[in-house]
């Protein structure tokens, strides 16, 4: 049975490192807390974490017929954005001239128990402060049904109306709205993720300074991540991504001394796999990635993984299983259900140590 968190450890008499850790090993499970995690790392590791922080994202509006709707704010599509079936780019003439369209999604309600999917192109809704956006296609295709790039007029920048309007992205296992902080985790600098980067959200600064302490190595990255509530058949939306030149350099760095790169999210595993060579060589890259990690792309670079716990149909298991093999990513999920972790970004945590190439560990 799974267990939603309904609300952040803090309002549960728990510091943010007091969460459940589940580690997960070739040679069996061990139950810990997520301050415990310097414990299950050596001197040498890289941790690579993501700098990216959460927007107010979601803002109340009206479809032109009256009727109350949530737009979620996903991603701005500037002219690197992949879209299907076209170049690189958004197709010419789409949009108010000198602004940015968004990628949004329409919910029908503040708790997002679903999404709308009776709009249709050309629709206006309503946004507060005299805004508005207009729906302009569908995306990433004529056949989705869920996501819309739209034009915003919005008064000025769309960041800044959102930092107005807007409030984070709330669905119902949360019953309760909560402040923007919240949803933000200690490594968050570069405003731009519609939803948490969430695996990082039980790292406290004691805990950094403790891993510190203990030699692992920390590194940043930058992936925002756009709405993550996708069906059961959608691939990953392509997000926009930054990896530095200095934490290419340790990434290199650390395999060739045989240590582990331990990813702190399925954000920052793409982000890194989307800036590594054929032979797996990282090298400081950025703009707009829509790789797929699964059976048919491996991974090249990360071999551990810091991860929360998300439904199992969603897209992000096949990632979890490239990186640490199905037989341990399912093992560890079953036991998570038997031991009643919480699900979902508030909850607990996990983290996958796959055997290293090469050797057991």
């Amino acid at each position: 049975m799974r267990l939603a968190a309904s609300r952040p450890p803090e309002a549960r008499g728990l510091g943010r490192d007091g969460v459940r850790l589940l580690v997960a090993t070739p040679d069996g499970v061990v139950h810990a807390r997520f301050g415990d995690l310097p414990r299950f790392l050596s001197a040498g590791d890289l941790l690579v974490v993501n700098t990216s922080a959460t927007i107010a994202a979601a803002v109340d509006g009206r479809r032109g017929d009256g009727r109350p709707v949530v737009v979620h704010f996903s991603s701005p599509l500037d002219e690197g954005t992949p879209w299907a079936g076209t170049p690189a780019g958004r197709p010419a003439g789409e949009g108010v001239p000198g602004e940015t369209p968004w990628l949004v999604e329409l919910r029908g309600s503040a708790a997002a128990t679903g999404p709308v999917t009776d709009a249709a192109p050309g629709e206006t809704v309503t946004l507060p402060g005299g805004g508005s956006l207009t729906l302009l296609r569908r995306y990433p295709g004529p056949e989705a049904t869920r996501l819309w790039a739209a034009s915003v007029a919005a008064g000025g920048a769309t960041g800044a109306f959102l930092a107005r309007c807007g409030r984070p992205i709330r669905y119902s296992y949360v019953p309760d709205p909560w402040p923007l902080p919240a949803y933000q985790t200690v490594f968050a600098r570069t405003p731009g993720s519609a939803e948490m980067p969430s695996a990082g959200r039980p790292f406290s600064a004691g805990l950094v300074t403790d891993l510190v302490a203990a030699g692992v190595v920390i590194a940043p990255i930058t992936l925002h991540a756009g709405v993550a509530s996708l069906e059961a058949s959608e691939p990953p939306l392509p997000e926009r991504f930054a990896v530095p030149a200095p934490t290419a350099q340790l990434v290199n760095l650390t395999r060739a001394e045989g240590r582990r790169v331990v990813a702190v999210g399925t954000t920052c595993t793409r982000a890194l796999e989307s800036a590594a060579d054929p032979d797996g060589t990282v090298r400081a890259r950025h703009g707009w990635t829509d790789l797929v990690l699964g059976a048919g792309h491996p991974p090249r670079i990360v071999t551990g993984l810091v991860t929360g716990w998300h439904d199992p149909e969603a897209s992000h298991l096949a990632l979890l299983e490239a990186v640490a093999g199905r037989e341990l990513v399912r093992a560890a999920y079953r036991e998570a259900e038997t031991a009643g972790y919480l699900w979902h970004e508030f909850g607990d945590s996990c983290l996958l140590l796959p055997p290293l190439p090469g050797r057991l560990r």
